[in-house]
């Protein structure tokens, strides 16, 4: 399969109006046949569909579009995106199944247990729970504690392993920053007393 441009109909519509490119370059460029885009120049073709730019989407050049217009023997490239996509993490869904609901309390105890530099609020952020209930299962005062088998909360997919790394990174580089205030208050209060 060759590289099509996002929205071929709508991309070809605008080169058909807006350049001097061939029908053969366009079509070929749209993926699409020849008289699919001599209908668009004809108004028989897509009727209703707005133009959409390829230059202000990033997928066509300017100069590109000029080149080809000069010489009808050329075929336009698709400029390729080699961005890094940034995967956004989505908000945990706020109904979780009869059949999930047990799996939460169970993440939470095993990151209790595993990972107990976590603050409250961090492991209730990872696996999408409060930090009541967080707090709870700590004291072991939750109200279904016994029923609860600590489990991996990546294996669950409550969180990803990068989420659940970066906070325990975080963590670690708190309880490193508290144990050398600590420090500092010890030799402050030695310092004061001779």
């Amino acid at each position: 399969m060759t590289d099509t441009p996002f929205m071929p109909k709508a991309t070809a519509v605008w080169l058909v109006e807006n350049t001097t490119l061939t029908f053969k370059q366009i079509a070929e460029f749209c993926n699409l046949h020849e008289l699919e885009i001599k209908g668009i120049a004809d108004g028989d073709v897509a009727k209703g569909i707005k133009a959409y730019n390829p230059i202000l989407a990033g997928q066509l050049s300017r100069e590109e579009i000029e080149s080809c217009s000069k010489d009808p023997s050329k075929k336009l490239s698709l400029i390729k995106k080699h961005d890094e996509v940034q995967v956004k993490e989505r908000k945990k869904p706020k109904y979780t199944p009869l059949s999930k609901r047990q799996d939460r309390p169970d993440a939470i105890l095993w990151l209790c247990k595993n990972a107990s530099e976590l603050t409250d609020g961090q492991i209730s952020k990872l696996v999408g729970s409060t930090k009541g209930t967080v707090s709870l299962i700590r004291k072991r005062s939750y109200w279904n504690f016994s029923n609860l088998k600590p489990r991996d909360p990546v294996i669950l997919a409550l969180c990803t392993q990068e989420a659940f790394q970066k906070s325990l990174d975080k963590a670690k580089r708190r309880i490193e920053r508290e144990r050398k205030a600590k420090l500092r208050e010890e030799k402050k209060a030695q310092a004061a007393s001779l």
